[in-house]
C-alpha cells in the first residue's frame, strides 16, 4: 500500500501502462520535461524518452488527429489536453473522426484512445480554465466517458481505460489533483472501469456524483447525519454508458434522489439521470429527482465561483426539499 495523491496515482498509473505496453504513446502540451501544468506525467520522458513521452505544439485539433493516425497504426495514444476549456478546437477530431472511425469501417478499425481532460472549477483559474464538457461527449455515440474521484480510481481507471479498445474520455477533476490522498494498493483486483458504486449506505435519499461533486456529496452526507438524516451517495463513474442499475436499486428503496455535478443544468447529466429514475422507478418515488448543478451562465470569474459550485448548503437543501415533498 502506497500513500499517494491523485495526481500522483494518475502518474503511477500512467507509468504502468507505460512498462505493460510499448504501445503506449503520451501526448500532450508541456507533458515532456515540464511533466504537464498539473505534473501528471512528471518524470515520464525523462524514463521512457522523448518518443513516447511527446511535447507537442499548442494546437490541440492536431494533437488528437495525431493520436487517431497512431492508433490506426496500432499504437495506444494517451493524449492530455491541458484543461477542459481548451478541448473545444480538438471537438471536430473527436466527435467526427475519434467516435466514428470503428462505426464507420464496420468494425474493422479499432480506435483505443485516452484522451485526458482535467475538468471542473475550484482552482481559481482564469476563463477557459474551469468548464465541464462532460454532457457534449456524453451525447457522442462512439465515446466512453468515465471520472475519477479518488488516488485509488485514479489509478486503477487510467490503466483501464488505455487498454480498453474503444475511445475513452478520461475526466480528472482537478481542484481534488492535491487535496485528496489515500492508500492505494498497486496489487489489487480492480473492479470494472464502467460501472457505478456505492459510497455510502443510507435510507432516505439517494445522491448521485461523480468527480469533483464526489466530495461534496460525502461532507453533505455526514453533516445530513448529524441532523438524523441518512443519505445514500452514489459515486457514478462512468458517465457514457450509465451504470443505472445499483441507482434504481437504492432509489426503490429510498424513494427519493438528488443529482451533483458542476456542469450547467440545463440539458446536463442530471436531465438524464432525471428521466431514466422516473421511467424506471415512477412508482417507487416520493419526491421528483432534484437537480443541483451550476447555473447556465458561462463559467464565472474566479472570484465568484465559489456562488457558481454546488456546495454543502446547496446539497443540503435540495435534501430538506425532496424530504419535505
Amino acid at each position: 500500500m502506497t500513500k499517494m495523491t491523485l495526481a500522483k496515482a494518475l502518474n503511477a498509473g500512467l507509468r504502468r501502462a507505460m512498462e505493460d505496453d510499448d504501445k503506449v504513446v503520451l501526448m500532450g502540451e508541456d507533458i515532456g520535461r515540464l511533466g504537464g501544468v498539473f505534473r501528471i506525467t512528471d518524470g515520464l520522458q525523462k524514463d521512457f524518452g522523448e518518443a513516447r513521452v511527446v511535447d507537442t505544439p499548442l494546437a490541440e485539433s492536431g494533437i488528437v488527429g495525431t493520436a487517431v493516425g497512431l492508433a490506426l497504426r496500432g499504437y495506444r495514444p494517451v493524449v492530455e489536453i491541458q484543461f477542459d476549456g481548451f478541448v473545444y478546437p480538438a471537438y471536430d477530431q473527436i466527435v467526427s473522426q475519434v467516435a466514428k472511425l470503428h462505426y464507420r469501417s464496420g468494425g474493422r478499425v479499432a480506435m483505443p484512445m485516452v484522451i485526458r481532460i482535467p475538468f471542473g472549477g475550484g482552482i481559481g483559474a482564469v476563463e477557459h480554465h474551469s468548464e465541464s464538457p462532460e454532457a457534449q461527449f456524453a451525447h457522442t455515440p462512439g465515446l466512453k466517458v468515465v471520472a475519477c474521484s479518488d488516488p485509488v480510481d485514479a489509478y486503477w481507471m487510467i490503466q483501464q481505460a488505455i487498454s480498453h479498445p474503444d475511445p475513452v474520455i478520461f475526466l480528472e477533476p482537478k481542484r481534488l489533483y492535491h487535496s485528496t490522498k489515500a492508500e492505494v494498493d498497486v496489487d489489487a483486483t480492480p473492479g470494472p472501469l464502467f460501472a457505478s458504486r456505492v459510497l455510502r449506505a443510507g435510507s432516505d435519499v439517494t445522491v448521485l456524483a461523480y468527480g469533483p461533486t464526489v466530495k461534496t456529496a460525502l461532507t453533505a452526507a455526514e453533516a445530513a447525519a448529524g441532523e438524523g438524516k441518512s443519505l445514500e451517495v452514489i459515486d457514478l463513474r462512468t458517465l457514457s454508458p450509465l451504470d443505472v442499475a445499483p441507482v434504481y436499486e437504492s432509489v426503490r428503496r429510498t424513494g427519493r434522489a438528488v443529482v451533483v455535478h458542476e456542469a450547467h443544468v440545463n440539458l446536463g447529466l442530471g436531465a438524464e439521470l432525471a428521466a431514466r429514475v422516473t421511467e424506471q422507478c415512477f412508482h417507487s418515488l416520493e419526491a421528483p429527482v432534484l437537480r443541483v448543478g451550476g447555473f447556465d451562465t458561462p463559467y464565472p470569474p474566479a472570484r465568484a465561483e465559489e456562488y457558481f459550485l454546488p456546495d454543502l448548503d446547496r446539497v443540503l437543501d435540495a435534501v430538506d426539499r425532496s424530504l419535505a415533498w
